[in-house]
């Protein structure tokens, strides 16, 4: 939510401001465990958490065109961070509805997601339809 979210940015900045090297191992707890993980009771969703959030907090993400997907769509882009106004843009040419691997999944799961959105479909028209 905004507020866990909002801690976090403040946090970073803190990290950022008061040391030389990046503490992303403290980042990737407070992030992931205490701000957001507070929130999180199901174990298998808390492991999703924390390995979204270990994604992003690398020291890889320090490189140029760091890519936060396997295909590259999202990734981190460099040219465009020179003004808040390009970086938007560039976020801007991202594809509307995310594909799965946003969220670390495999192509399947847009099947798997599609397939039960269909059978929800159909289960609540037969249940429309009149017993007569």
């Amino acid at each position: 939510n905004e507020s866990d979210l909002r801690i976090s940015v403040r946090q970073l900045q803190m990290f950022l401001d008061s040391y030389e090297e990046t503490p992303f191992a403290a980042l990737n707890y407070l992030t992931a465990e205490a701000n957001y993980g507070g929130r999180v009771t199901d174990d298998k969703d808390r492991r999703t958490l924390v390995a979204a959030v270990l994604n992003v907090y690398c020291p890889a993400i320090l490189e140029d065109g760091y890519k936060l997907s396997n295909s590259g769509t999202y990734a981190i882009p460099t040219a465009e961070l020179e003004s808040h106004e390009s970086t938007v843009e560039y976020i801007r040419q991202w594809p509307l509805v995310p594909k799965p691997e946003v969220f670390g999944l495999h192509e399947n799961a847009d099947i798997t997601k599609d397939l039960g959105e269909v059978e929800l479909m159909l289960n609540t028209i037969l249940l429309t339809q009149s017993q007569g």
